[in-house]
């Protein structure tokens, strides 16, 4: 026998009682209802030096990506778009280091304004997120449905056996990685001797002596995502010289550091670059 599932309507959220600082409510005490990850909130309501505020800040706390989120109300317009991705933009060269998205939220996008997102999104890391109440046997819910999201990269399946993961192949698929990369390499180089780019499909490795002392996964925006290995007892050491440089950074549970970067970051503290080398060396010899 079939089960009887009930189906649901929408109800419009003022239709409900509520309006839009009490759906930021659910979003900052649930960030992880938007389908992102799990998120911290870093702050609400934040003043804009241009004028207005900023509704909600979010971060990713494994690699410190930031998402900025503008709520609304019924049907998105042309306003509610031109703030998210100003508030974006703003926040985004308050911290050039980190990655940055543009979220909308709002109840109802239409196709007109979904097109406009989309060709936004070409050059915007922005996402689009659809929030509603829907009711169904008298009870209501609310539910967040994300419709747009170009920068959501898709799980990569098996290779084919005739595909080569070489400098072609990432120059590519990311060549602002292969880039930092090299530019990590030629500093580090002088610390290991004999130190080379190992090209994989999901990462370039910085390989000595037969391990990756450093590895690289491509972001958007022409970032990349650093990652090293380090005994416990040399993570205070590592994280004090990126405390020194502003650098963000994320300790994972393994003992590895993660850091959102680039090129020009990266060939902009050689002194800093060499140091964790050093200390990476050390923990790789113990």
């Amino acid at each position: 026998m079939a089960e009887n599932i009930p189906i649901a309507h929408a109800i419009r959220i003022r239709e409900c009682g509520f309006d839009e600082f009490w759906l930021q409510d659910q979003i900052v005490a649930n960030p992880s209802c938007l389908g992102l990850g799990e998120l911290e909130v870093i702050t609400r309501e934040r003043q804009q030096a241009s004028g207005g505020r900023l509704d909600i800040l979010l971060k990713d706390p494994e690699d410190d990506s930031m998402y900025e989120v503008e709520v609304m109300l019924g049907e998105t317009d042309e306003t509610h778009i031109i703030r998210t991705i100003e508030y974006w933009d703003n926040e985004k060269r308050r911290w050039p280091q980190r990655q940055h998205f543009a979220v909308l939220v709002a109840e109802s996008i239409t196709r007109r304004f979904f097109n406009v997102i989309q060709v936004l999104s070409h050059a915007i890391p922005m996402i689009a997120i659809q929030a509603n109440i829907v009711e169904a046997n008298g009870q209501k819910m609310l539910t967040f449905a994300k419709i747009l999201d170009t920068y959501e990269e898709p799980e990569e399946g098996i290779g084919l056996p005739s595909e080569v993961h070489d400098e072609t192949y990432w120059r590519e698929k990311a060549a602002w990685t292969m880039d930092a990369a090299r530019a990590l390499l030629e500093i580090v180089r002088p610390v290991y001797g004999d130190a080379s780019l190992n090209y994989v499909k999901n990462y370039i490795g910085i390989m000595v002596n037969g391990n990756n002392y450093f590895w690289f996964h491509k972001r958007s925006g022409n970032k990349s995502l650093l990652n090293f290995w380090l005994t416990e007892s040399l993570l205070s050491s590592a994280t004090k010289l990126l405390d020194e440089k502003g650098i963000p950074y994320t300790v994972r549970k393994n003992e590895s550091i993660r850091i959102t970067i680039d090129k020009e970051t990266i060939s902009n503290n050689p002194e800093l670059f060499i140091k964790i080398a050093q200390l990476v060396r050390q923990a790789w010899e113990e």
